[in-house]
């Protein structure tokens, strides 16, 4: 989200994104590390380096992001590989999982970080009508 947020202003360090999001920096690195060799991620060397996204956050989709880190969403196995129950075709509550997977993928593959950015934008406007001292 940090790299999207500042797309096109240069590489950020991961002390400054670990601080502002309150995360880690080793866990940070861990992250970094699996979007940088997928290819989501660039680093940059130097006195002016750090780490920024390698495309535009428009062409970016949440499901990459976390099929990447995370892997499946699955929440059970047998939905992603239902040779590992005999009773998975006769299993209605791994047709619910199923449909959950389906669902979340859903709304995943169809937000872009750039529709996170505008979000998160919208979110920091101050309210019509409030003032602040």
């Amino acid at each position: 989200m940090e790299l999207a947020l500042h797309y096109g202003e240069g590489p950020i360090l991961l002390k400054d994104i670990a601080k502002r999001q309150q995360i880690s920096e080793r866990y940070l690195e861990h992250l970094i590390l699996s979007l940088k060799v997928a290819g989501l991620v660039k680093s940059m060397r130097g006195a002016r380096g750090g780490f920024s996204l390698a495309k535009p956050p428009s062409q970016i989709r949440l499901s990459e992001i976390i099929q990447i880190v995370e892997g499946s969403i699955a929440i059970v196995e047998c939905v992603d590989d239902p040779n590992l129950c005999s009773r998975a075709d006769l299993c209605v509550t791994r047709d619910i999982w199923a449909e959950m997977k389906k669902a979340i993928n859903g709304v995943l593959e169809s937000t872009t970080l750039q529709d996170l950015v505008e979000r998160q934008r919208e979110k920091q406007k101050p309210e019509a009508g409030s003032y602040y001292i």
